[in-house]
């Protein structure tokens, strides 16, 4: 490993596109050709390279410095890695996917003890079976190479374990969810041996500080408005600012300038209300990151 050059292992699949996002909100200038599995990035201290998100714990443990993969595929790895930190998105969304048992609808199945002398299919074959040990279940499980769903579907399995984010797929493929295997987020991870390297230490630090401020931002917006002094602290009572709103004079006595941070979700209820309340000027704008 170089000694001021980070190796960094990005997922490839389908978490590719949300983390490369992640990526440039948090200020680096990445992108890749279709049959690239070598990034180009902004930064001459990273050398990314693609893999699937599967094969990155193990590849963290042994040749790159660090990676963004599930903390799924460390648990199936049991790769010795170390944990920087969590980042909480995935496909479609900012909260955790999950792993879960499921099988046709129909089914005489209802539980997961149900499945005693029964078969299973999934790519998270480790887990599955830790968690039917967990819950003395003797059930065989095969990997699954992919199409899982189709594989209960003809009957050749009596359940499978699928990762689901929506459970939009699930209903579409007509089955019934019977418990949840495991939860899991994205994680950026560090090999032992970088991670006591003092410059590769920092400088994964770092990367992580603006990866999460990017994420942090996702789903939030900024707010200005121009406030007169008389009708301030009713402005003030309607807005749910991360800490508090910052509030500074303009050059017109007994005018503010109001500012601060809310949930996206928040704007369209929340505008209409400050108008009413007679704020003016109010302008919305889309934030990079939000370091707390």
């Amino acid at each position: 490993m170089k000694s001021k050059v980070l190796k960094l292992g990005l997922p490839k699949g389908s978490l590719q596109e949300a983390t490369f996002k992640m990526f440039r909100k948090a200020g680096f200038n990445i992108s890749v050709s279709e049959r690239s599995y070598f990034p180009s990035i902004d930064d001459l201290e990273i050398e990314p390279v693609l893999l699937r998100a599967q094969e990155i714990p193990r590849y963290v443990e042994t040749d790159l410095d660090c990676g963004i993969t599930g903390e799924d595929w460390i648990r199936e790895s049991g790769s010795r890695v170390v944990e920087i930190t969590e980042l909480v998105y995935a496909k479609q969304s900012l909260r955790p996917v999950r792993w879960v048992l499921a099988v046709p609808e129909g089914s005489s199945i209802k539980s997961p003890k149900g499945l005693n002398g029964k078969q299973i299919a999934t790519e998270l074959v480790n887990v599955t079976k830790e968690f039917l040990k967990k819950n003395k279940i003797k059930a065989k499980v095969e990997f699954s190479w992919g199409a899982t769903e189709v594989k209960v579907a003809q009957g050749l399995v009596e359940a499978i374990v699928e990762l689901t984010e929506t459970g939009r797929s699930l209903k579409a493929n007509k089955l019934n969810e019977i418990a949840t295997i495991c939860t899991s987020t994205t994680k950026f991870i560090a090999n032992p041996k970088s991670w006591n390297n003092s410059w590769k230490k920092e400088k994964m630090r770092q990367i992580a500080l603006l990866l999460k401020g990017a994420i942090a931002a996702e789903e939030k917006v900024g707010l200005k408005m121009n406030v007169k002094k008389e009708n301030l602290e009713k402005i003030l009572k309607l807005l749910p600012a991360l800490k508090k709103p910052t509030i500074s004079n303009l050059s017109e006595e007994g005018w503010f300038a109001v500012e601060t941070v809310i949930d996206e979700s928040q704007v369209r209820t929340l505008i209409p209300k400050l108008k009413k309340a007679k704020a003016g000027g109010i302008i919305e704008y889309p934030l990079n990151k939000v370091i707390y």
